[in-house]
């Protein structure tokens, strides 16, 4: 049995994210398995268009700009999707495009699953509208009662979901491309085009917005002794609504450079240059970028919070610190950049370990899960028939 899959989201490459990311993996594998797909998702402002997408205007979303808020005509989009004739819809956001997906999914009977990727109600703590947490989680119990399966990145992602009372909560972990990310690369090149010259690079990268607690960051690089301090580079990659004021707080903190956006080669080299990743971050679902640098073996420092700390393995592919410890993130340094026998141990299990996250083992799991929703789907279908 081969699927039709209908995949509905408010964000899709080329937006910078996770969740664009991993559509466009899961996309990339569809084709290469010959299997038909049409995404339903906001015209990004670029004005870049796909063959096989319908397109609606969009407005930036508040919290999160770089994904888009959808308006558009219910009953065109249930007419789209009747043509396609999918066997399955998948909804990858709980924002409009979500809500227009399940709406005409229900209407024309086509089983629903989805995929829930970002922490929502932790960005509402941070936002100082802590007190909107008990409705947002009642309104995502409601948006997400029909779906046959809810996909999620790591077990500690399960854990809260099924906590806060959502059911056929399933597992869809990440892989990595290996060979776009691997430590043969030119490990002067970074140094080269930033000038670096301390013998030790030490990485962030990710969004720079208040989720990837990014004060813990700014504390930990003062936290480093002197002599650690100016023997180190911080090179601090990707760019949103923080960028300007981490460059000014970064700014005698020791040597910085802040790169912006970065992707594909160019981002693939840095993650090799440097000794380490420094991730505090506590809001992943998962955390791609870690996996990513792993697989560039380079070890990472993690918060014991979220799906990170799920990657690493304590002392073997790196570390994992208390969230907002930035005393325990700065010991952690100094200790492994201290031995670098160690630091080269654990640069080997990283990209022993990263090389074993195959994508296309990843996609051809959640592939047998859309087969197996489909066929309840119509099994029901003829029941109720």
């Amino acid at each position: 049995m081969r699927v039709k899959v209908a995949i509905f989201s408010d964000t899709f490459y080329p937006q910078i994210n996770g969740v664009a990311n991993t559509l466009k993996r899961l996309t990339d594998h569809l084709e290469k398995r010959d299997i038909e797909y049409m995404l339903f998702i906001p015209g990004p402002a670029e004005g870049i268009s796909y063959p096989n997408a319908a397109e609606f205007l969009s407005i930036p979303f508040f919290f999160y700009p770089e994904c888009r808020t959808a308006v558009a005509n219910p009953r065109k989009i249930t007419e789209r999707l009747q043509k396609f004739s999918p066997d399955i819809v998948h909804i990858a956001t709980p924002l409009t495009m979500g809500l227009y997906g399940i709406h005409a999914a229900k209407k024309l009977g086509i089983p629903i699953t989805g995929s829930y990727h970002t922490h929502f109600d932790q960005y509402l703590k941070l936002y100082k509208c802590q007190w909107l947490s008990p409705l947002f989680w009642k309104y995502m119990k409601w948006f997400h009662r029909s779906f046959q399966r809810i996909f999620v990145p790591s077990k500690d992602t399960k854990t809260i979901l099924e906590a806060q009372g959502l059911q056929s909560v399933s597992l869809w972990t990440r892989g990595v491309d290996s060979r776009l990310f691997h430590p043969d690369r030119d490990k002067d090149a970074a140094r080269k085009k930033f000038g670096i010259r301390e013998p030790h690079i030490l990485l962030y990268a990710g969004r720079l917005a208040p989720e990837k607690d990014l004060g813990t960051l700014l504390k930990t690089m003062g936290s480093l002794p002197e002599e650690i301090r100016e023997r180190v580079h911080w090179l601090i990659v990707g760019d949103g609504p923080e960028f300007q004021p981490f460059a000014k707080e970064s700014a005698g903190r020791g040597n910085v450079t802040m790169t912006g956006y970065v992707t594909g080669e160019e981002l693939a080299g840095l993650y090799a240059a440097a000794d380490l990743l420094v991730f505090p971050s506590p809001t992943e679902t998962f955390g791609n970028v870690v996996l990513e640098a792993l697989s560039s073996g380079t070890p990472a420092i993690v918060a014991d919070k979220g799906g990170p700390a799920e990657i690493i393995s304590e002392g073997r592919t790196g570390r994992i610190c208390p969230a907002g410890s930035s005393g325990e993130f700065a010991s952690a340094i100094q200790e492994l950049l201290g031995d670098p026998v160690k630091l080269a141990s654990m640069s080997r299990e990283a990209r022993s370990y990263a090389e074993r996250q195959s994508w296309d083992k990843i996609m051809d799991q959640l592939l047998a899960e859309y087969k197996e929703i489909a066929f309840e789907g119509e099994y029901r279908f003829r029941n109720l028939g």
